[in-house]
């Protein structure tokens, strides 16, 4: 009887053990998620939302080891216009002039580390957008709710993004378009 108690104790370590050097994915609430666009131009801004369709973080014991997450590029919305202009707007977003969302309905980012630090995590990863993949480096901050939070700067003209671009086209004005656009996204899971 002994020796089935110790056995019994020495699988429950092991199992217990692989608890906790197993990594897991942490799925996040596409729902309760979010991502705020914010777009610059010679004379204003535009901003509004886009959606998380999926994604998860891959953590150890000592945090975040990986992760993807699936952008819905046919939610994109303006949230600063109203009526027409709105309308017409997020349909130039949609177009192959911006995002082309028929050829390119989505977007990913594919985490390849992240390291822990007092703030909660510097992270690098991949980014696609139109089929183009470039390398992205961001902070991932960690919140007492459980959420996180990060801040976004992307060069739209490294995926193909060139319209109203004062670095291709000349003469533009004010009529140019910032090459960078910000997105503060929050995750919960």
């Amino acid at each position: 009887m002994k020796n089935l108690e110790k056995s019994v104790l020495i699988i429950a370590i092991a199992i217990g053990s692989m608890a906790f050097t197993t990594p897991v994915k942490k799925s996040i609430n596409p729902e309760k998620s979010s991502i705020d666009w914010k777009g610059e131009k010679v004379l204003g801004t535009h901003t509004g939302t886009i959606s998380l369709q999926e994604g998860h973080l891959e953590m150890d014991a000592n945090g975040i080891t990986g992760g993807k997450f699936i952008v819905d590029m046919n939610t994109i919305t303006v949230t600063d216009l109203e009526g027409g202009s709105k309308g017409k707007l997020e349909g130039h977003l949609k177009s192959d002039d911006f995002f082309g969302v028929k050829n390119y309905p989505t977007a990913s980012l594919v985490i390849n580390s992240a390291k822990k630090t007092d703030y909660g995590y510097d992270v690098s990863a991949n980014i696609t957008i139109k089929g183009i993949t470039e390398p992205i480096s961001f902070v991932l901050s960690e919140h007492e709710d459980g959420t996180m939070t990060t801040k976004l700067v992307i060069d739209r003209t490294k995926f193909d993004v060139r319209y109203g671009s004062g670095s291709f086209f000349d003469n533009l004005g004010d009529k140019t378009i910032s090459d960078d656009f910000k997105l503060d996204v929050k995750l919960a899971f």
